[in-house]
């Protein structure tokens, strides 16, 4: 979804227009993994067999279609989440490849926000890996069904049953396997096509043929479809009926209670192929008419209107409730991409930004595929379409009607944990540099630009080394600017050393007119779970109800800094008791009566210093175990396991943030190329603050 360029109007653009009207045709779908499991490369395929594209392009060979970033192209990896639509049987497809890099997570999280579903891709050699565990986490975190492809079956050490209980174990998920491989890596011949008891296999060119179930084959396909059929008995009692009379279900029976489940998250198809060979893509575009929802098959999103939760509608000719979920910038302009949950948009129209209480005009509207779009005059509820040039627009905000200005949940992007000190290089001057860094804030809310008023230094905060890199490097390359870094560093946190402590704060400030008093007392307790909580235990009117909400606001920003200079977390602040004066007293006393009562208390209780700690997977040729564990170690890295599987090991260990830095490369040397790892957070522990970096 970046770097658009315009799309003349086509054949394949009246295709989608001739489907807007039948939204349970509509499927709004991602595709979401690990890094390296072939997500892209299923998308080049998924529009290569709808024609949309009539050559498929190689992520390894720089051109791919959903690869639009010259980066992407240059570095093989997936940076922006990129959206298309596409056609398949009858049914139209809006699709958004996401990246599987874990510094990128906030591309996943915001299309996962908008999207009705979605087919995560699984390595059928590396099996459920450690950011599998985070999207699929994720995806169920917004209620969003799902179907799984099992991909590389036609490479070496590929096992299907072995990913199925992997699936089973690991995701807690309950896979149907509907779509069975036959054999792997260079005997991999086909799938079993279950519900339908066939084999279907595809030549060199990617063309399929359907056979029938060759004697070898026929005990596995039949005791694929009865375990299909007695988990779709469990979606309703007229199926379990159905079953129990006839000990089966027919073929529209399955289909009907796995949709059921699916729809529920209570069962999730599994099927498999290899993307690279054109081999499970026809199964798969089935599996997502048949399985994945339709607009009209999610619960209607909830919005808040003057204070209150409302259900929003849905249809088309009801109020606007849209979210900008994604908003990027190039040559063109701005171009902002969003869901309509309901209502409609219409080119030339002002509508309310609810988030902003102001009005905005829509300019032009288009349909966006990849690095092109194609413009349409209207949009309705259910779709997904992009605005070029929405004044002001940002992730998260709501688009409404002045009348009916709800909002709708806004996108949490995470922590950024990772930072780099910045100033101009030669040629380039520092409202430049500011300005180009702010573009990017703007498009990508897991950035955060600040200034550190001690040293004067700007400092750009991100989710990981990469994720900078490749902001730097777009800096520099977009908008010709040229950037020095200083040496990283990471978000530390502190908490309480002690359970509990009580402390005052007073102030009490008499100069000859109106002073200004106020008196706080408060107990702090360690949290087992969350970052903060206040609570308020005052009887008796010791402090006015009005200066409630000044103390909670001294409180909290004691929070964002305790005595060690860093965020607080982990604590629990009571309000026990105070004071107040009848002229004296105003929210400003109490603010500040509050913030020095927590600082007291956190002094008083011992502060322990955190620091972020990431889960470290390596996967490795077995012969450089030993370097690879040895190069954790020299880390402060606790290994957590070791799994050797056809030749490689997989070790994966916690590993403190602030000593990761240059890991790829020294594995890449000591591996000679072949070991690649990923880091996902983990937790913040405590650490020594002596041997901490601040920024």
């Amino acid at each position: 979804m970046t770097n658009t360029v315009p799309r003349a109007a086509s054949n394949k653009a009246s295709a989608h227009s001739a489907l807007n009207n039948v939204r349970n045709n509509w499927r709004n779908f991602g595709i979401i993994a690990h890094i390296d499991a072939g997500k892209t490369t299923l998308s080049e395929r998924i529009l290569f067999k709808t024609g949309e594209i009539h050559r498929t392009g190689e992520v390894h060979e720089g051109n791919a279609t959903m690869d639009t970033m010259a980066l992407e192209k240059e570095r093989g990896i997936t940076i922006g989440a990129a959206a298309t639509r596409c056609v398949w049987n009858g049914h139209e497809f809006t699709l958004i490849d996401t990246p599987g890099h874990i510094d990128f997570a906030i591309e996943v999280e915001r299309s996962l926000r908008v999207l009705d579903g979605a087919i995560t891709v699984l390595s059928g050699v590396a099996g459920v890996q450690p950011q599998t565990e985070t999207v699929w986490h994720q995806a169920e975190k917004h209620g969003v069904p799902m179907i799984i492809f099992v991909n590389k079956m036609d490479q070496t050490g590929a096992d299907f049953a072995r990913v199925t209980e992997q699936v089973r174990k690991q995701l807690g998920a309950r896979p149907v396997p509907l779509a069975i491989p036959v054999g792997a890596a260079d005997e991999f011949g086909g799938v079993i096509d279950v519900l339908q008891q066939r084999l279907l296999q595809w030549d060199a060119k990617g063309n399929m043929t359907v056979l029938a179930l060759p004697a070898e084959l026929l005990a596995q396909a039949q005791a694929a479809y009865a375990y299909a059929a007695s988990v779709a008995a469990e979606a309703s009692d007229v199926l379990t009926d159905a079953y129990l009379a006839n000990d089966s279900l027919t073929h529209a029976e399955i289909l009907q209670g796995l949709r059921t489940l699916t729809l529920a998250r209570k069962a999730t198809p599994m099927l498999a192929g290899s993307a690279y060979k054109n081999a499970g893509i026809e199964p798969l575009l089935d599996a997502v008419i048949a399985w994945l929802p339709a607009p009209d098959d999610r619960a209607a999103p909830v919005a808040t209107l003057n204070g209150e939760s409302v259900t929003v509608a849905t249809g088309d000719t009801d109020p606007l409730a849209a979210l900008v979920f994604k908003v990027t910038h190039d040559e063109h302009g701005s171009l902002a991409f969003v869901r309509i949950y309901g209502g409609s948009l219409h080119e030339g129209e002002t509508i309310w930004n609810a988030s902003l209480d102001s009005a905005v005009r829509i300019g032009r509207l288009y349909v966006v595929h990849a690095d092109e779009r194609t413009s349409t005059t209207q949009s309705g509820a259910g779709s997904i379409i992009a605005i070029a040039n929405l004044k002001d627009a940002l992730t998260g905000q709501t688009l409404s009607g002045k009348s009916q200005p709800w909002t709708l949940e806004t996108i949490h992007a995470g922590e950024p944990v990772v930072a780099l000190a910045v100033e101009p290089g030669a040629g380039t001057d520092r409202a430049r540099m500011l300005a180009a860094l702010d573009k990017f804030r703007r498009e990508d809310p897991s950035l955060r630009l600040e200034n550190n008023v001690e040293t004067g230094e700007t400092i750009l905060w991100g989710m990981g080394e990469l994720h900078l890199d490749v902001v730097l490097e777009r800096a520099r390359r977009e908008a010709a600017v040229d950037i020095r870094v200083g040496a990283p560093h990471v978000a530390y946190k502190e908490t309480m050393g002690l359970a509990t402590v009580e402390a005052e704060g007073k102030l009490d400030k008499q100069n000859g007119g109106k002073g200004m008093y106020a008196r706080v007392v408060v107990r702090l307790d360690l949290l087992e779970e969350g970052d903060f909580a206040f609570a308020n235990v005052v009887k008796g009117g010791v402090i006015p109800t009005a200066f409630f909400p000044a103390v909670e606001k001294g409180v909290q920003q004691a929070m964002q800094q305790g005595p060690l200079g860093q965020k607080v977390t982990g604590v629990k602040v009571t309000l026990l008791d105070g004071d107040f004066h009848a002229v004296d007293s105003n929210e400003m006393a109490f603010i500040i009566a509050a913030k020095e009562a927590v600082l007291a208390g956190l002094r008083k209780a011992k502060p322990v210093l955190l620091e972020p700690v990431m889960k470290v997977t390596v996967d490795a040729p077995v012969i450089n175990t030993g370097d690879v564990i040895g190069d954790l170690q020299k880390r402060s890295g606790r290994v957590l396991g070791i799994t050797e599987s056809t030749g490689r090991v997989e070790v994966v260990a916690d590993v403190p943030l602030t000593r990761l830095f240059g890991h790829t490369n020294d594995l890449r040397s000591l591996s000679q190329g072949r070991a690649f790892a990923s880091a996902i957070y983990a937790r913040h522990a405590a650490c020594d603050v002596n041997e901490a970096s601040f920024v």
